[in-house]
């Protein structure tokens, strides 16, 4: 009795190219991370329209408040100034947006800058932000890792009591408090300096260029808020840097390093405090990222210049296009930022490789 055996055809070519990609470790995380986005952006579309209010109403509202007109008065003002596609539906309002989006265009500004485009907004205060918050973040990144390993290396000493004690206490408190405290000390009681002088990101009269009375205005500027952005992070990596020290400081290797005779500080440089660093490279990837979205709340005391000040002010206004625009540049960052983060990590730790997406 003969048997038949059947043949079973060759996939086909679309289906070996999907396995390749899904095979593929780079494409793999760059269709993942093009997905995150994706969601993020379908999700800020509609949370940011679920708001009460819209720029219409928030504008009648403020003619009317402002300018004392009637209701109907306001309405036909708005109408004339204002030229808003909010009345067709909510599906076809998403389309129209990614199909902006696919095209590099983050759309114009409703209100707050009335038909300018919200790409050059953005780009106008983001060297702002990145250099207050940015800075900031690195300064007290590199100053809670010194103080978080000597509050380690000298645990149960006086030392180790005030530093972890002292950054407990700035870590609970809210940054508009330290703002607040700030300025009523140096500019209300100390009347060091009139606080006109630190409003702003940049004096009126002082123009950009390579200078150093355009160097010395921006340090100037940036004194009060980097003060307030240090203060209030500090004491979060160096309660983190203290407890991943101690961790570390148990380790077998460490024992190993002390019978060899190496010194203290040869020990917590070069083997304890790398190691001991490695936890805290993805959380400050991840804090450089939000750093682009800037803080709304320090930068409206300070009126500087910068992305937190704008969203506040498109926040206000329920301006959708900058609020968008926006959240959409703080998401790539942070993913940008996620992505190097993996990089450092290998560096910093020669036992982790990256090989088509397994770690060895």
């Amino acid at each position: 009795m003969r048997e038949d055996h059947a043949i079973l055809p060759e996939p086909a070519n679309s289906t070996r190219y999907l396995n390749r990609i899904l095979n593929n470790y780079l494409l793999r995380t760059l269709l993942k991370k093009l997905f995150i986005i994706w969601v993020v952006v379908t999700i800020s579309f509609l949370i940011i329209r679920a708001l009460p209010g819209n720029p219409v109403d928030i504008f009648i509202m403020n003619l009317m408040d402002s300018q004392g007109l009637s209701e109907d008065e306001a309405r036909l003002r708005a109408a004339a100034l204002l030229r808003i596609p909010l009345d067709a539906p909510l599906p076809i309002q998403y389309l129209n947006f990614m199909s902006n989006l696919l095209h590099g265009d983050l759309g114009d500004s409703y209100v707050v800058a009335q038909g300018k485009s919200v790409m050059e907004l953005v780009m106008a205060r983001l060297p702002w932000t990145l250099f207050s918050v940015g800075a900031s973040l690195l300064i007290s990144f590199c100053l809670g890792i010194f103080l978080g390993m000597i509050a380690a290396y000298r645990r149960n000493s006086w030392l180790d009591h005030i530093l972890t004690n002292l950054s407990a206490a700035i870590d609970s408190t809210p940054n508009t408090l330290i703002a607040i405290i700030l300025i009523l000390l140096v500019v209300v009681e100390w009347r060091l300096v009139p606080l006109n002088a630190f409003r702003g990101s940049l004096s009126p009269n002082v123009k950009p260029a390579f200078s150093l009375v355009f160097i010395g205005d921006v340090l100037k500027h940036y004194m009060l808020p980097g003060t307030v952005y240090v203060l209030t992070t500090l004491g979060g990596w160096m309660l983190a840097m203290r407890s991943s020290t101690m961790s570390t400081l148990g380790d077998d290797y460490v024992t190993v390093a002390r019978a060899r005779g190496l010194t203290d500080l040869r020990i917590i440089t070069a083997y304890v405090g790398r190691n001991a660093s490695l936890p805290l490279v993805t959380a400050l990837a991840i804090a450089l990222g939000f750093a682009v979205g800037g803080s709304i709340l320090i930068e409206s005391i300070f009126v500087y210049q910068g992305i937190g000040l704008l969203l506040s002010q498109a926040i206000a206004k329920r301006d959708y296009p900058i609020m968008q625009g926006i959240l959409l540049v703080s998401t790539v960052t942070v993913i940008l930022f996620t992505g190097l983060a993996d990089l450092v990590y290998g560096w910093l730790d020669p036992r982790i490789h990256i090989q088509t997406g397994k770690e060895i």
